[in-house]
C-alpha cells in the first residue's frame, strides 16, 4: 500500500550555448521538471515530467502537478503505482478533453507515476528492472540529438567517448541532410548503426521524394518522417517504398494508439516516451508487447537524468535488441543527475541492484539552474 504525504515540483532551466535544432523550432534551453513525493512512512520517490516544448511549458506542468494531481494523489491510498496512474487519468479525463490539455496532464501523471516506482522499488527492496522482470541491470546506448550544424564535431566526440550508434536529426533540407548522413557514415563507417529523425519535418509526398536520397546511408531506421498522426494510407506507402525501418512512439499517446500501431506492419522501431505517457507502469508492458509484435524496443527519451535513468530500467527490464537515447548534447540537468548509470563503459548504460530508481538525485551541482 503506497500513501503521499507531499507532492513538490520543481523546475529547472540550463541555457544552450548552441540551440538543439529540429525541423519545428530551436531549443535555446534544456528544462526539467523533477517530481518529488513523500510517502506516509518517509520513503522518498523521484520522477520527471517532460516538458521540452513550448519553452514556456515546463512551469505550467509544474502548476499542474501540485494544483491538479497532488490533490487527487494525497486523497487515498493505492495498492500500486498502476493503480494511482489509473485513477488519476481517470479523474483528469473530463478536463484534458475540456481544457484541450490531454498531453499536459498525461506527461504530469506519468512524472509522478516514475516517482511512485521509485518508492515502490524502495518498500520492496529491489531496483525497478528487476522488481519488473528484468534479467540484467546493463542496456546498450546510442548517441542522440545530433544538430545539422557541424554535426561531425558531435559526432566524432561521441565516438571519442565510446558510442557505437549515432541518430543525426533531419528535415532540414536535401542537400545538408544528405550531405551529414555521408559525414556521419564515413565516421561510423559501415557497421555502426545510423538513425535519422526528421521530427515530422515532411509530408507524403515530401517524404516519398527523400527516401531514394536516404537509401545509401544504411539507416538502422528512419523517425518520423511524417507526422505521427497521419493517416495510415501515408504510413504505408512511406513502408512499401523504404529500404529502411520505420521509427514513431514518441507522439503516441494511450493504449489504443499504441495497439493500432503494434496490429500492423508499418513500424520497425516503435519509442514510446515514458515522461510522455505512460510511467513505468503502462510503458513496460506496452514495451513486452512490441517486442512480441516482432519490433524493435527502443525508448524515446530526450530530458534530464531522471527520466534518462528511469527509461534505462523499462528497457533493463524487458531486453530485446532496443538501444537506450542518449542526448549528446552538453546538458548538466541531464549528466549531474543519472548516478552511477554511464559510469563503466559508455557503449551500455548499467544500473544496479540499489532499490527503486537506484540512486537518490544529488541536485547540489545544478542549483544555480533552479527557476522554481
Amino acid at each position: 500500500m503506497i500513501r503521499i504525504d507531499r507532492l513538490e515540483a520543481s523546475v529547472y532551466r540550463y541555457p544552450l550555448a548552441t540551440p538543439v535544432q529540429t525541423s519545428f523550432g530551436l531549443m535555446r534551453d534544456r528544462p526539467m521538471v523533477v517530481v518529488k513525493l513523500t510517502g506516509r512512512d518517509g520513503v522518498v520517490g523521484w520522477g520527471e515530467i517532460w516538458c521540452n516544448f513550448p519553452n514556456v511549458g515546463a512551469e505550467h506542468r509544474a502548476r499542474l502537478a501540485e494544483h491538479v494531481i497532488a490533490p487527487l494523489l494525497l486523497a487515498r491510498d493505492f495498492d500500486s503505482p498502476e493503480a494511482a496512474f489509473d485513477h488519476l487519468t481517470g479523474s483528469t479525463w473530463v478536463l484534458g478533453l475540456q481544457t484541450g490539455e490531454a498531453g499536459p496532464l498525461a506527461q504530469v501523471i506519468a512524472g509522478v507515476e516514475i516517482a511512485l516506482c521509485d518508492i515502490a522499488g524502495k518498500l520492496a527492496g529491489a531496483p525497478l528492472w528487476k522488481l519488473f522482470g528484468g534479467s540484467t541491470d546493463c542496456v546498450p546506448v546510442y548517441a542522440s540529438g545530433i544538430n545539422p550544424t557541424s554535426p561531425e564535431v558531435i559526432a566524432a566526440g561521441a565516438l571519442d567517448e565510446g558510442y557505437q550508434a549515432l541518430k543525426l536529426k533531419i528535415g532540414f533540407g536535401a542537400e545538408p541532410d544528405t550531405r551529414n548522413l555521408s559525414v556521419l557514415r564515413d565516421l561510423l563507417g559501415d557497421d555502426g548503426e545510423l538513425m535519422a529523425d526528421a521530427n515530422q519535418a515532411w509530408d507524403v509526398h515530401e517524404a516519398s521524394t527523400m527516401l531514394d536520397k536516404l537509401a545509401p546511408f544504411n539507416l538502422a531506421w528512419l523517425e518520423e518522417p511524417i507526422a505521427a498522426d497521419r493517416p495510415e494510407r501515408e504510413w504505408r506507402l512511406i513502408r512499401d517504398l523504404a529500404c529502411m525501418p520505420l521509427a514513431a512512439g514518441e507522439n503516441v499517446q494511450g493504449d489504443d494508439q499504441f495497439a493500432s500501431w503494434l496490429q500492423s506492419d508499418i513500424l520497425g522501431v516503435v519509442q514510446p516516451d515514458l515522461a510522455k505517457w505512460g510511467g513505468l507502469s503502462r510503458t513496460v508492458p506496452l514495451a513486452r508487447q512490441i517486442l512480441a509484435s516482432g519490433k524493435r524496443y527502443c525508448p524515446h527519451y530526450l530530458g534530464g537524468g531522471i527520466g534518462l535513468v528511469a527509461s534505462a530500467h523499462a528497457l533493463a527490464a524487458v531486453g530485446g535488441d532496443g538501444m537506450l537515447e542518449v542526448d549528446i548534447n552538453a546538458n548538466p540537468l541531464r549528466s549531474e543527475l543519472i548516478g552511477d548509470l554511464l559510469s563503466k563503459q559508455i557503449s551500455e548504460a548499467c544500473l544496479g541492484d540499489a532499490p527503486g530508481l537506484g540512486y537518490e538525485p544529488d541536485f547540489r551541482a545544478v542549483e544555480q539552474y533552479r527557476v522554481s
